[in-house]
């Protein structure tokens, strides 16, 4: 019978920073490089290729959606919006939205369960059709905010050289919002970050054909549109809301992860960042905005630790788990939540965090 973890997971070894950006904590001192206080070295970040072309594509997925809802207010206003519409929005948000957060974060970046290569892919494919960018650099970036998390290295941190006051404020939640995607100074190494799934066949097949993927999350909806309405119309209206303002809204969902999550709400145990848990976020991000939580405990399945905070992704993990599709689920025991509790935690144990 596939073991049910109740702790985190152990580390792993590799040599890199790999271990403390998938549990979670502080960079530890590469073995390469000045200890970890001084920043990255060069080998914590990925070199640049394609640079032009790279922004160029960033802009396009950033700025197009934005003018789409020109067609959205026009259809509104001609009351020309259908159910359609609205059913086709809500099963690619939900697909590709989970492909993210329970595919490309929690599977794939912390490791909080097991699966069959099936599965893997399915998650992989379904994370790579919100069009966020490859899984392997999702990941590699992602692990690195975790081992350098508000501090420098950070690929995304609004509170890392924005300067002071109101006007560095918003310096800061602009860059850790959207202005981090089309800079590439601190971007994770992929080699140092990602190497188990550069290794894995069926994650780096999914990664070398995000193209594709990226297609598929687009005549999804266009069919789902056909299919629900009937019509050339309903399926081209069905690209609109399940293609352009789905990403437009699950883009910026997933940035408000890294910008809003970072300076509003609630610190509820203690990480050694700025990391906060924001309610009113919880359900259209899926559980991700219990973010907090999930610093405070990387490789947890479940990031709305209380029992009211809703977390949409831990409840597919659970299903999933049920029927047999997943195994060594990461669990955190309440003891342990209990003694990371914000201003409990004695002097030693924060120090060591």
């Amino acid at each position: 019978m596939p073991q049910v973890l109740q702790t985190e997971s152990e580390p792993v070894v590799d040599g890199s920073n790999l271990a403390i950006a998938v549990e979670g904590g502080h960079a530890a001192p590469p073995a390469d490089g000045p200890p970890s206080h001084a920043g990255p070295t060069p080998g914590d970040i990925q070199p640049v290729e394609m640079e032009s072309l790279d922004r160029f594509l960033t802009g396009l997925i950033t700025v197009v959606p934005f003018l789409a809802l020109i067609l959205v207010a026009q259809q509104v206003w001609g009351q020309q919006l259908h159910w359609s519409d609205v059913i086709v929005f809500v099963i690619v948000y939900a697909i590709t939205g989970l492909g993210v957060t329970v595919g490309f974060h929690r599977m794939l970046t912390h490791r909080s369960f097991k699966a069959s290569p099936a599965i893997r892919g399915m998650w992989a494919a379904f994370g790579s059709m919100a069009i966020e960018g490859p899984c392997i650099s999702w990941v590699a970036d992602h692990r690195k905010h975790h081992a350098f998390s508000d501090q420098p290295g950070d690929p995304h941190s609004p509170h890392v050289d924005h300067g002071h006051g109101f006007k560095g404020a918003m310096g800061g939640l602009f860059h850790a919002h959207v202005g981090w995607l089309f800079l590439h100074t601190q971007r994770g190494n992929k080699e140092r970050y990602a190497p188990d799934l550069i290794a894995d066949p069926v994650v780096s097949w999914v990664n070398r054909t995000f193209f594709l993927w990226v297609t598929v999350g687009l005549a999804l909806p266009f069919a789902l549109g056909w299919l629900i309405g009937g019509t050339i119309d309903a399926a081209l209206t069905g690209l609109l809301w399940g293609g352009l303002v789905r990403m437009l809204v699950l883009h910026h969902v997933t940035y408000s992860i890294n910008s809003l999550c970072h300076f509003f709400g609630r610190k509820e145990f203690e990480t050694g960042d700025e990391s906060r848990n924001l309610a009113w976020l919880s359900i259209l991000s899926m559980g991700e905005s219990w973010h907090n939580s999930h610093h405070a405990f990387p490789t947890s399945a479940k990031h709305g630790m209380r029992r009211w905070q809703i977390d949409i992704s831990a409840m597919v993990i659970g299903a999933m788990e049920r029927v047999g599709l997943i195994w060594d689920v990461v669990k955190i025991s309440e003891q342990r939540q209990q003694a990371k509790i914000k201003g409990t935690l004695p002097v030693a144990a924060k120090a060591a965090d």
